[in-house]
């Protein structure tokens, strides 16, 4: 399955309350269960991230699929803030959903609850998707989407 993780996943991995489902995501990666995708933004914005998250990102895209931001996934995320899905401010993540949604991921994890991962916004960028004539995306915290030991 083609997974795009957005930056608050690499993150999630160093941060208390979401490291054991981040990283359990990341190792379920790594057993081949996801095939991880990520897009320039996520390069662009772990830059600025601490030197271990940079690291992470950088061994877990080493093996993943890296992805343009293209004309037709700006296209896209337009549509997205044109419907009011996430205003100018949150256009960084309208396009992360947008190119994930353009190379055809079937999900997308993410720990962004506020323009991301909300029940109301999937919705709504599922139906945007379907006008547009892209397939709906699965959006889910990295906790939805673990294999958990019983």
């Amino acid at each position: 399955m083609k997974v795009y993780a957005d930056t608050s996943v690499y993150g999630g991995a160093f941060d208390p309350e979401f490291q054991r489902a981040s990283r359990a995501f990341f190792e379920q990666v790594e057993a081949g269960r996801f095939r991880l995708v990520a897009s320039a933004i996520v390069l662009r914005e772990v830059r600025g991230a601490p030197e271990e998250i940079r690291r992470l990102a950088g061994a877990m895209l080493a093996e993943g699929e890296l992805v343009d931001v293209t004309a037709e996934a700006v296209t896209l995320q337009d549509a997205y803030i044109e419907a009011g899905i996430v205003g100018p401010a949150s256009e960084a993540d309208a396009l992360q959903v947008a190119c994930a949604t353009v190379t055809g991921c079937q999900m997308i994890v993410s720990w962004n609850f506020r323009h991301i991962v909300h029940y109301q916004k999937i919705a709504l960028y599922n139906a945007i998707n379907i006008v547009q004539g892209y397939s709906e995306i699965r959006i889910h915290s990295p906790l939805e989407v673990i294999e958990h030991e019983d």
